[in-house]
């Protein structure tokens, strides 16, 4: 019962960071990874799972959230919301590959949303940008040899 905690734990950490809470699910990981207790292979692929899931979250909010933008509590300036799309539009989706950055990389996935990013494109990108940056710490921290087979 104690590796599902562990799992569970790991997926919400990774989901949570996608969004734009401030967590981190980096930590969660190495110290998942550095047990020993759990699966390797395990751990990467939930932390992906979740971390992916969460930028969903986001994509939809940006998909539904720009028909409030003329009102007085939304969260974005309208000209920082302009210049947002507007870096979109000039750089395109190829910007979710910067999707695993703190900081830029949870507002980027929103922007996706907003201007509209087919969701197939979206999970590519975002899946790819996401599982590689897990998989580096992983590797960082375990080394190859723990990902390959004798």
């Amino acid at each position: 019962m104690l590796s599902a905690g562990a799992y569970l734990g790991l997926f919400l950490s990774a989901f949570g960071a996608a969004t734009l809470l401030p967590l981190q699910s980096e930590s969660v990981l190495v110290a998942l990874l550095l047990s020993g207790a759990h699966s390797p292979w395990t751990l990467l692929t939930l932390a992906s799972l979740g971390n992916i899931l969460g930028s969903l979250v986001n994509w939809l909010l940006g998909r539904s959230i720009e028909r409030f933008r003329h009102k007085r509590w939304f969260p974005v300036s309208e000209p920082r919301l302009q210049q947002a799309q507007h870096w979109y539009a000039r750089y395109g989706r190829w910007t979710l590959l910067l999707s695993w950055l703190p900081i830029v990389g949870d507002p980027l996935t929103l922007v996706a949303g907003v201007m509209r990013e087919r969701l197939w494109v979206f999970l590519l990108i975002v899946g790819l940008a996401k599982t590689a940056r897990y998989s580096v710490l992983a590797v960082l921290t375990l080394g190859w040899g723990a990902f390959v087979a004798p």
